[in-house]
């Protein structure tokens, strides 16, 4: 195909030839200096993408040492009960005694009880988390067997070791998915001692056996102990690659907690960055706004301290006025529970009261257009909703008739608790501003009217609206643990809570948060 004019073929771009292709001769002057702008602006642009890429977070989790070293307490109570109910291969083997083979078997491993009397775990800054062992044993019993030329016998067996020590690093990241990661970095593993103690059989066999059987116990410990720790480590981070992260609000709402960059590790800490945007069900659409840089506290009071961005709220408003939830309708059933009627408008607007000699009920629509304005200060948090009320009254035969119809902002203050890992929101209505667009009535104060819907917001609106917030925002995912004396400080654009948390046995089992200290 001929190109422009007919003179040359056109060409795919990557077969145009590169600007150092060209035959400069003779070409001097601006031609230079616009290459080197050229070159500049392309400098700059991969710098405003690489910035793009790293992604402010909506929500920050830190985990102190004070929360690792509660995590170790439990983790290690948990260790045991699973090492007491682990189960073992069979192991056979071969031994020469003077010009007789003997082949053993040793069966039915069995782990009686375990010890860890000294434990320590620790932040690896850049990498992850070291935890360690030391002075710990464990009594191991098993069935053992031999068979030789002309001699069969059985027995019982029981291992004990002692000075057993274990250092594990593990190397904590961020997988292609926004999941977190966990590997194993490093493994560090000695053994002081391992007696073997035979039981049955003949006397003679139990020297044999005895000597034979320490020194492969205590090799197949070195050898495979840091490779069966390596294989759990894997399955704990198979399991992690499982975890969801969205986590469902209710009806309307979900919350993305995937990870935007990897762990950062420091000495006294570890902080996670996770995305934490609310989406509404179904629609995963990111906000036309992202969050802001913010810092958490460099305190190590509590165990777990969790920042939350006004971005997050932010991205909750906005997730919930496009699922509709700020549109609500004040029904007749409603109504008449609110006590909201036509004969509340004689202590306000007199002239609707006249219109009606009958009482009737109230219906309000209300309508938000646009998200409610969500603004994070130092000592409260204001929620500003905006939106086009209609007033009707019902009528005895159930028809309705139409009052007014206008644009209202409420000025509501947002009370934050926390309940069950679980971030809880109620408003509380603090101003309200309105301006008429339609009115089948003359008012003559309009102040009056806005007195009306401020009563019908509080008595109605507003516990409408808390009732659909009351199922709170999933704040952790912590399997059998509660938050413990939770403290919740607002700051210019965020707020952070500070926490410490109680974990419960699945089995009836309490570990104390304070115990063990």
């Amino acid at each position: 195909m001929i190109g422009a004019f007919g003179l040359y073929p056109r060409m795919r771009w990557e077969e145009l030839p590169s600007p150092r292709a060209i035959p400069t001769a003779g070409l001097v002057g601006p031609c230079d200096k616009g290459e080197k702008m050229l070159r500049t602006w392309y400098s700059f642009l991969l710098c405003w993408l690489s910035l793009q890429l790293e992604a402010n977070p909506g929500l920050k989790l830190r985990i102190t040492q004070k929360g690792l070293d509660y995590g170790r307490r439990i983790g290690m109570e948990l260790l045991k009960q699973a090492v007491l109910k682990e189960t073992f291969p069979s192991w056979s083997g071969q031994e020469s005694f003077s010009v007789v083979k003997v082949n053993y078997v040793i069966s039915r491993f069995r782990i009686n009880a375990v010890d860890f009397p000294e434990t320590s775990a620790s932040f690896i800054p850049g990498t992850g988390i070291s935890v360690s062992v030391a002075h710990a044993s464990a009594t191991i019993s098993a069935d053992w067997s031999m068979n030789a030329w002309l001699l069969k016998d059985q027995g019982g067996i029981t291992v004990s070791i002692s000075g057993l020590f274990i250092a594990v690093v593990f190397k904590v990241s961020r997988d292609s998915t926004g999941r977190l990661s966990m590997l194993l970095h490093n493994c560090q593993l000695s053994i002081s001692s391992v007696k073997v103690k035979l039981n049955g059989g003949s006397s003679w066999i139990y020297s044999f056996l005895s000597g034979y059987l320490e020194k492969p116990i205590h090799t197949k410990l070195d050898k495979n102990l840091c490779l069966n720790i390596k294989y759990k480590i894997k399955m704990m981070d198979a399991q992690l690659r499982k975890h969801k992260d969205l986590s469902q609000i209710d009806a309307f709402a979900q919350i993305d907690y995937s990870l935007v960059s990897s762990p950062a590790v420091f000495k006294s800490h570890m902080n996670l960055d996770l995305k934490g945007t609310v989406y509404p069900v179904g629609n995963h659409t990111d906000p036309p706004f992202v969050p802001a840089p913010f810092a958490l506290p460099n305190h190590g009071d509590s165990m777990l301290y969790l920042g939350v961005s006004s971005y997050f709220l932010e991205s909750a408003s906005l997730a919930y006025y496009q699922a509709g939830a700020f549109n609500i309708t004040i029904s007749k059933e409603l109504a008449t529970t609110f006590n909201l009627n036509t004969a509340l408008f004689k202590d306000f607007v007199p002239e609707i009261a006249l219109s009606y000699v009958t009482a009737c009920p109230v219906l309000l629509k209300l309508m938000a257009t646009s998200p409610p304005a969500v603004s994070l200060n130092a000592d409260r948090c204001i929620l500003q909703l905006t939106g086009c009320v209609e007033v009707f009254a019902v009528l005895p035969n159930s028809t309705t008739q139409y009052i007014f119809t206008g644009i209202l902002t409420a000025s509501t203050r947002a009370n934050l608790t926390i309940t069950k890992q679980k971030l809880i929101i109620s408003l509380l209505l603090k101003r309200l501003q309105f301006s008429l667009l339609y009115s089948t009535l003359g008012f003559s104060e309009m102040s009056l009217v806005e007195n009306f819907l401020s009563y019908a917001l509080q008595s109605a609106v507003i516990p409408v609206i808390n009732d659909k917030l009351g199922k709170g925002f999933p704040l952790l995912n912590l399997a059998h643990t509660t938050l413990t004396g939770p403290v919740i400080k607002m700051n210019q654009g965020h707020l952070v809570i500070s926490t410490d948390v109680h974990y419960k046995h699945e089995e009836g089992g309490d570990e104390d948060l304070h115990s063990h200290s």
